[in-house]
């Protein structure tokens, strides 16, 4: 009896977003040398390959044939062969195709591995200006609709940056409904032809930089970032409040003081000097 073969790898290759020079050895090297190199637009990758001098075949891989694909191309790779995913610009599955290939390798237990590089997301919040430490990231937003209505409400709650993909002709569109909503003078950034010859990056408010917009519309690939909503100030009366109902249901002074300072977003030190006050 043959024992099984040893299944090949999916590797998931990050491209340069603009400027080809931001490719990793590595990712050449693993280009170079798996069997095939599935690519969301074959004619667009073909250039990378040409300046990298990589001769591995290409094929299409896209949203349009990905869910008739997938299955085949795991068996492929059971059988041992290796592949990598490339999408058109930056990281595979952010906004691209891939997620239904790389949850079918999963599923098989085919080894996936990422080969880290560049990526409009994090190229742009990097250089923003805004809060880093936590960031949503919502794609490309819904066009219309009661989804897209409630992304923007989410968006407007958000206390952390929050980043979209945006398309240049839609650019005013998202920025007036935002300032609709009231997020007019929250700090904002348009991050456009990132990495690219006419790369900018502009800051100010949701409201100027509509305004800046109308009057100089937006070219190439955009990505927009929103900082977070500020919190609104909790009153004294508002933690002594809650501190008594903690205390009341049976909580130390301690635990009421800590519970009341994660829920209300307060310093724990003023929320037990309520709490001891209480005793």
């Amino acid at each position: 009896m043959s024992s099984p073969s040893t299944p090949g790898t999916l590797y998931i290759v990050s491209t340069p977003v603009g400027n080809l020079g931001d490719f990793s050895f590595r990712a050449v090297e693993v280009l170079k040398n798996v069997s095939v190199v599935l690519a969301e637009d074959t004619r667009h990758t073909r250039h990378l390959f040409d300046r990298y001098e990589i001769r591995t075949r290409l094929a299409s891989h896209h949203e349009h044939n990905e869910a008739k694909s997938a299955a085949g191309l795991v068996e492929r790779l059971a059988a041992g062969e290796s592949m990598a995913l490339v999408s058109d610009a930056g990281t595979p599955l952010l906004s691209d195709p891939g997620a239904r290939l790389v949850r079918a390798a999963v599923d098989a237990g085919i080894p996936v591995q990422p080969v880290p590089g560049a990526s409009a997301l994090l190229s742009s919040l990097v250089v923003s200006g805004l809060d880093t430490s936590r960031f949503m990231f919502f794609g490309f937003l819904t066009r219309s609709g009661r989804e897209r209505r409630a992304e923007l409400d989410e968006i407007t709650a958000s206390h952390h940056t929050v980043v979209i993909y945006e398309a240049a002709n839609r650019v005013v569109a998202t920025l007036a409904e935002l300032e609709r909503q009231g997020n007019g003078g929250r700090p904002a950034v348009v991050a456009r032809e990132m990495t690219k010859q006419f790369e900018e990056v502009r800051r100010g408010t949701v409201g100027e930089l509509r305004t800046y917009y109308e009057e100089h519309p937006a070219r190439g690939e955009v990505v927009l970032l929103i900082s977070g909503a500020v919190p609104a100030p909790v009153s004294d009366d508002a933690v002594k409040v809650r501190v008594r109902q903690l205390r009341a249901s049976g909580l130390s002074a301690r635990d009421a003081a800590a519970a009341t300072a994660r829920e209300l977003g307060v310093s724990k030190k003023l929320a037990y000097a309520f709490a001891r006050g209480d005793e």
